[in-house]
């Protein structure tokens, strides 16, 4: 299943990607450290799931995931939310 991280910390958005990329049946097609950036890589890529941060610059996790369950397009998405 493809994924998208949304963290504002390079660290932790690179840990869990190895973390997520060893398993067999997943697979992180994109990473964002803002918002704004989680948004557009959610529509650009269409993942199955999102892990998103609450607190991010530009645009925190919050509004991020209103806009991206608000979306249509990604009606399939699953968002999770971490802090």
């Amino acid at each position: 299943e493809p994924a998208d991280l949304a963290d504002d910390e390079p660290l932790l958005r690179r840990s869990l990607s190895l973390i997520l990329d060893s398993q067999p049946d997943l697979s992180v097609v994109a990473g964002a450290a803002t918002g704004t950036e989680a948004v557009l890589a959610a529509r650009r890529h269409r993942p199955d799931i999102v892990l998103m941060d609450i607190r991010m610059p530009g645009g925190d996790g919050i509004q991020a995931t209103r806009e991206i369950a608000a979306d249509p397009s990604l009606g399939e998405t699953r968002i999770i939310v971490l802090s």
